[in-house]
């Protein structure tokens, strides 16, 4: 009995579901965390210094590391913010990832606003804006 070939491909036209990007980040002080909180966000970010290029909605799994924190956050989130390199005003190549908007986001949103305390309504310049 002959075997059948296996598709290793996607159709022509139909999009081949990619694997989010893994990255790892660990803050290890709180002025670092309050540069790379993105507030803004409706369900908070954070800035992940990076090379490689991303498109915005692009999935991407962090595994997030904060302070003397023992614990490590992972995030199932998703590119909402992008810094090029050669950006102006001397601003870090990087991609924002947006929270997700379920218990784990929440849990990690609150986490972040509770290190940085009173510091989280500063003006102070951030990598994002």
């Amino acid at each position: 009995m002959a075997e059948l070939p296996v598709k290793t491909a996607a159709p022509a036209g139909i999009p081949t579901p990619s694997r989010p990007s893994v990255l790892s980040l660990a803050i290890k002080e709180k002025a670092a965390l309050y540069s790379a909180y993105m507030p803004f966000l409706k369900n908070g970010g954070i800035f992940v210094p990076t090379n490689k290029s991303y498109r915005l909605g692009e999935e991407i799994y962090l595994i997030l590391t904060l302070l003397d924190d023992p614990n490590k956050y992972p995030i199932a989130g998703k590119v909402a913010w992008i810094t090029p390199a050669g950006a102006g005003n001397n601003k870090s190549q990087g991609i924002g990832v947006h929270f997700p908007v379920d218990e784990s986001g929440i849990r990690i949103k609150s986490r972040v606003e509770e290190l940085l305390g009173a510091s989280a309504k500063s003006t102070r310049a951030t990598h994002t804006l």
